[in-house]
């Protein structure tokens, strides 16, 4: 029978089936956690101290099979080290593309993802292909290959008849994620409608002081039960980002779970994940060059050019997305069945039965 271990050597600090319950997590760890919880797999951290049921601190545990190694191949060594037997897979969650700096860190073990035949999981089709360039840069894929396993959502989210105020917009996601940018679209979409406002969480992660601005509500870190509730009710997830290519993006996954529509750009894996034109929309050579002028400039001196923005239209695909959503042609979504816990589980067991 086969044992399963998740090797986790770079979370910020220890998490388990109780973390996705009662405290802010990011999407990577839950992802991590439901799905071990389903295989009923192990968790190693390399920052955990003591163990709790399945979740274990860094040692030797002994008839595991199969390991898969969260993000960074650069612990494969110390993976062979105390699993020599072992199947190894490395599940990757960041852009990989030609060139990039994380294409480069898998640069420098590309012998070693050789050596050991590493299977490598991608979260999303997109993400996949700039990770498929990179094997055949690295000349590896002959002995490395690629494979997508969506990131999970849980079976019992579904919509529930939660009243959806028409008037309230989220935006759930660490900060990075565009929300400077968001924060001036919503300026600017307030301008025109003024009872908007936009509630703004995140995942705990990344903690950044933005500016006080009117309308928006800033709740800080939230356990994903107090974010679902949250989400239900609003007309959409206002997530204009482009900054940061989602390789996934569970955020959109759970919302339209919910029955919540995402406005949002075709950028990474949105429109895979969404799988819907009416949210997403393109993103044009003005926003690329605005984000770049602004840069880390505090919000609340950003006034002037959001302004000057506005004037040239830029915000204006927004306005007019979000008036017609509040006139009726909100779009209709609900659970998707590709990322289903029990079927995205049911096809990690596929994967690792068909590789011992």
């Amino acid at each position: 029978m086969s044992a399963i271990l998740f090797f986790d050597w770079t979370c910020q600090k220890p998490y388990d089936s109780r973390t996705l319950r009662q405290q802010a997590m990011g999407g990577t760890e839950a992802s991590i956690t439901r799905i071990a919880d389903a295989l009923d797999a192990f968790v190693i951290q390399h920052n955990r101290t003591e163990a709790y049921g399945r979740y274990r601190p860094p040692q030797r545990i002994s008839g595991i099979t199969h390991v898969i190694l969260n993000r960074d191949s650069r612990a494969l060594p110390t993976v062979r080290e105390l699993y020599p037997e072992a199947r190894v897979y490395l599940w990757v969650h960041d852009q990989l593309n030609p060139g990039s700096k994380r294409a480069r860190r898998l640069a420098s073990t590309a012998a070693l993802l050789r050596e050991m035949s590493v299977t490598v999981i991608c979260v999303s089709d997109s993400q996949r292909r700039g990770l498929e360039a990179t094997l055949r840069r690295l000349r590896v894929a002959d002995r490395v290959r690629a494979c997508t396993l969506y990131n999970p959502v849980d079976d019992a989210l579904a919509p529930d008849g939660s009243p959806v105020d028409d008037r309230k917009l989220v935006f759930f996601s660490s900060p990075n994620k565009g929300l400077k940018f968001t924060l001036d679209a919503f300026r600017a979409l307030r301008r025109q409608m003024p009872d908007l406002r936009l509630v703004v969480g995140n995942p705990g992660y990344k903690i950044r002081q933005s500016a006080q601005i009117e309308g928006v509500e800033y709740l800080g870190p939230q356990p994903q039960e107090r974010i679902h509730a949250q989400v239900r009710t609003a007309l959409c997830t206002f997530f204009p980002n482009f900054v940061l290519p989602e390789t996934f993006g569970l955020v959109f996954a759970e919302s339209k779970a919910v029955g919540t529509p995402v406005l949002t750009h075709d950028c990474g894996a949105a429109a895979e994940v969404l799988a819907d034109p009416q949210q997403t929309l393109p993103v044009t050579f003005a926003q690329r060059a605005y984000e770049g002028i602004l840069g880390d400039i505090p919000a609340h001196w950003r006034g002037g050019p959001a302004r000057l923005a506005a004037a040239l239209g830029l915000f204006d695909p927004y306005i007019e997305r979000i008036r017609n959503w509040r006139s009726g042609a909100r779009p209709v979504t609900g659970p998707d069945p590709r990322f289903r816990l029990t079927e995205v589980a049911n096809q990690w067991r596929a994967l690792l039965s068909s590789e011992r």
